[in-house]
């Protein structure tokens, strides 16, 4: 029995597939009860977590212990007795797929994409697609709203995954880093993902396979490599993402401007809602954090309970 290391890039349950570091793939289980500190889950193992496992030459192994996560995405778990599903681990980046109009993306929606990750610590950037169906009035809103979020700090691109020649764009960004990708429905992941990387050649609902059972749903996730370096992983939309350990009084801290106005507030425990001499209402009736912004903010503070199941 040899002792290797490698990475989990498929889970379905109780079985993992591993990529271990000299490129064999091995399925494995896992030994015994692995807990992980301050996680209640569904699943001890993910995909993205780095593994040891024991290895018997038979290109199956028993995994015995999960190295250390730099991060990790969860949503509500289905089953009622646990807290959380983790989706996956050491994710290097989130990638949202927004369209401004065929179908449209609200700015609530991409708002909570974006808290949701920097409540994990991953990078986000945002892809506009579909531009070669924005007319001139659709191409003033995208300006509005790459400046917004790129004024914030956030990384935009602006494509158009169907028609565009050169997505050398979208390739650079996803290169040698474990992706995460999202958006709506139609908003079109896989035709960018495919034109990206046509040997895939997967739908979207392809790269997580689904298992419905009643009135419960198992993600199994899978991460995909790339030919040019990487890994991507689908998730099924924001519902993937949850906040569900994070509290209320924390929330302001994932949306940037909030947190830096938020120093001045008179109360130190200000929720930016109600309370009097709060700098954040304030910074957004001078214009210095929009509207849209602190309407998102309230919309998950005042309903994240509904929101994040």
């Amino acid at each position: 029995m040899e002792q290797k290391n490698g990475l989990v890039i498929k889970s379905t349950g109780s079985r993992y597939t591993v990529l271990s570091d000299n490129g064999e793939i091995v399925v494995c289980q896992i030994r015994g009860k692995i807990r992980l500190k301050g996680i209640k889950s569904t699943n001890p193992v993910s995909v993205g977590d780095r593994v040891v496992y024991d290895d018997d030459g038979s290109n199956e192994g028993v995994i015995s212990k999960i190295e250390e996560r730099k991060n990790y995405i969860i949503r509500k778990a289905t089953n009622l007795s646990k807290e959380s599903h983790i989706i996956a681990a050491n994710v290097d980046q989130a990638v949202l797929i927004v369209t401004i109009n065929y179908p449209m993306t609200s700015r609530v929606f991409v708002d909570r994409f974006i808290a949701a990750s920097e409540a994990y610590g991953i990078p986000v950037t945002i892809i506009f697609n579909k531009t070669d169906r924005y007319d001139a009035k659709h191409m003033q809103i995208l300006d509005d709203w790459r400046n917004l979020y790129e004024g914030i700090g956030y990384k935009t691109l602006a494509v158009s995954a169907k028609k565009q020649a050169d997505l050398s764009e979208v390739e650079a960004l996803l290169k040698n880093k474990i992706s995460v990708l999202s958006g709506h429905s139609g908003v079109g992941k896989s035709t960018l993902i495919n034109r990206v990387e046509p040997e895939l050649n997967l739908k979207t609902a392809e790269i997580s396979a689904i298992h419905q059972s009643g009135k419960h749903t198992t993600t199994f996730a899978e991460m995909h490599a790339l030919s040019f370096g990487g890994y991507i992983i689908d998730t099924p939309g924001i519902r993937g993402f949850g906040l569900i350990h994070i509290e209320k009084e924390e929330l302001y801290h994932y949306f940037k401007e909030i947190f830096e106005f938020a120093e001045n507030c008179r109360f130190n425990n200000c929720s930016h809602y109600s309370e009097p001499g709060c700098s954040v209402k304030e910074a957004v009736e001078s214009g210095n954090i929009a509207l849209s912004r602190y309407e998102s903010y309230l919309s998950i503070l005042l309903n994240r309970n509904e929101k994040y199941r």
